[in-house]
């Protein structure tokens, strides 16, 4: 089968798929608080998110065509997917085992065994802050220790975990060492994450900036660290420290990794794209035939970047 690639080689092995685009957290690097969380989606009043069989076709026929090997469930929050366990048995069943999931992990407590039984993989839990305040201020929603509970019920059922955490200057950076000594002490991957120009952001991150290089010097305080080769694809760049353990930092603004990102995004509705800066979706829920089904991902292909530009769709409709 030919390969579907870009001018520099990249092509599509993972499909990242927003199941819905509401959150129960209100996180401000995400929602504007100006702003109700329906905001995102009004331009697309008319269109009905797709059943989770329709979903499932569609996934199953860019399966086909690109021979996935990861599938990422994103949101919103897909927690509140109300049909997520038989997606995931559904996916499986197409020939994939790898299946990932995003979550804010509010309600994972008690889905986390259901998901790995289903024949979820991974699962990776945003958690940017340890103090019940910074957590609050970031999410805007108390339930610090429900997404605690969710990080420990994960590992429990035998999930491979990880947290991300999104780093704020003035807003959650002092938390940087008690999340890594959190991670190393329970034995998770941490990944930090640079602040992205998207929704409410779009072109107006500096004054919350806060860049690997700064992460790395916060770290540097405390552990004698050092880099480790980046695979490629991998969005994170990994450190060892002396002691052993490891962290991540995903730098997408200030040590961009677009020139080897083989990712395609789907939402809901079913949209696909090819970049996460791209405000353009490529409509396939009514594309029935392969060479349609072809054209649009080629179609994706040519949004890919070579740099990330930030968009002002919101992560709601597209994921992280």
């Amino acid at each position: 089968m030919h390969t579907l690639t870009d001018p520099i080689g990249r092509s599509f092995k993972v499909l990242r798929v927003s199941l819905l685009d509401r959150c129960n957290f209100a996180c401000t690097y995400c929602v504007c608080e100006e702003e109700p969380q329906a905001a995102p989606h009004m331009s697309m009043p008319r269109q009905v998110i797709l059943s989770s069989d329709e979903l499932l076709d569609l996934i199953s026929r860019l399966h086909q065509l690109l021979q996935l090997r990861t599938i990422r469930l994103t949101g919103g929050e897909p927690l509140l997917y109300p049909d997520l366990p038989q997606l995931i048995q559904g996916i499986r069943r197409l020939g994939i085992s790898d299946i990932r999931m995003t979550t804010n992990g509010f309600l994972l407590a008690k889905k986390a065994a259901a998901l790995r039984e289903a024949g979820l993989r991974s699962i990776n839990v945003s958690l940017d802050a340890l103090s019940e305040r910074a957590f609050l201020r970031v999410t805007k929603r108390a339930g610090l220790q429900q997404v605690l509970d969710g990080i420990t019920a994960a590992q429990e059922t035998g999930l491979e975990v990880k947290i991300n955490t999104v780093i704020m200057a003035g807003e959650n950076d002092q938390e940087i060492l008690p999340l890594l000594d959190f991670a190393f002490r329970h034995g998770l991957k941490i990944r930090f994450l640079e602040l992205m120009g998207m929704g409410h952001l779009f072109g107006d991150t500096h004054k919350q900036f806060f860049s690997r290089q700064a992460i790395l010097d916060r770290i540097s305080r405390i552990y004698t660290i050092e880099e480790q080769p980046k695979p490629c694809g991998d969005t994170a760049t990994y450190w060892r420290t002396a002691c052993g353990h490891h962290f991540g930092i995903i730098a997408n603004e200030s040590h961009p990794f677009c020139t080897d990102c083989n990712r395609l995004r789907l939402d809901g509705y079913g949209n696909i794209y090819g970049c996460i800066s791209s405000n353009i979706p490529i409509p396939l829920r009514e594309v029935r035939s392969p060479q349609g089904l072809a054209n649009g991902v080629q179609a994706a292909l040519q949004q890919k970047q070579m740099r990330f530009s930030g968009s002002k769709r919101s992560m709601l409709t597209i994921g992280g």
